[in-house]
């Protein structure tokens, strides 16, 4: 019994194969960019209230402190 073998009429990625790729690296490189700045703009936030916090407890512990 002799099994045809059919020939690949072209090797490797196509045009549009490529396209897809560099479509979906391009939009992988944007959303890591917008996660990580979400998530310094977040821990950002978190340094600037804990620097409110730590000034605003050190005025109170002065105060009470030098009555």
């Amino acid at each position: 019994m002799a099994r045809d073998v059919e020939q690949r009429k072209s090797g490797g990625l196509r045009v549009v194969d490529k396209a897809i790729m560099v479509a979906v690296g391009v939009v992988g490189v944007l959303i890591a960019f917008w996660a990580l700045s979400a998530l310094a703009g977040f821990l950002w936030g978190l340094v600037k209230v804990a620097v409110v916090v730590a000034v605003l407890g050190g005025l109170f512990w002065a105060l009470v402190r030098r009555r």
